[in-house]
């Protein structure tokens, strides 16, 4: 195993309104809030569901593929520069030069992020 998944991201234009629906209809709570992100989750030491801020956002247009489902993943890792170089010989893509942005090969999205303190190590789960 290199990580574990962290969060599912949605990119909207408002992250507070959408993580409220999503707090009301799976009955979690908003554990994290700050000016571009929200999540949703059973604790504030869990993964969840995370919204972030996108000013452009076009809504999901689905079945019609005009407008492409928009979401990906938070992957947790112990070392974000180690585990790129692992991904990339899993037929990941680089899609930032900051290095922790990566497209799967159907060219999805997907962050790794460092481990938060919060959670057990990778690999003891």
């Amino acid at each position: 195993m290199l990580g574990r998944l962290h969060h599912c991201a949605f990119d909207c234009q408002d992250p507070m309104a959408l993580a409220t629906f999503y707090s009301r209809l799976l009955g979690l709570p908003i554990t994290y809030v700050s000016a571009d992100w929200v999540v949703v989750s059973a604790s504030d030491t869990a993964s969840g569901l995370a919204f972030q801020l996108a000013p452009e956002h076009k809504p999901p247009t689905w079945p019609d593929p005009a407008v492409p489902q928009q979401l990906h993943f938070d992957v947790m890792v112990e070392d974000v520069a180690e585990a790129g170089r692992r991904v990339l010989e899993l037929g990941a893509s680089p899609l930032d030069i900051a290095g922790n942005v990566y497209a799967d090969p159907a060219g999805h999205p997907f962050c790794l992020i460092r481990r938060p303190r919060w959670a057990e190590p990778i690999g003891t789960s």
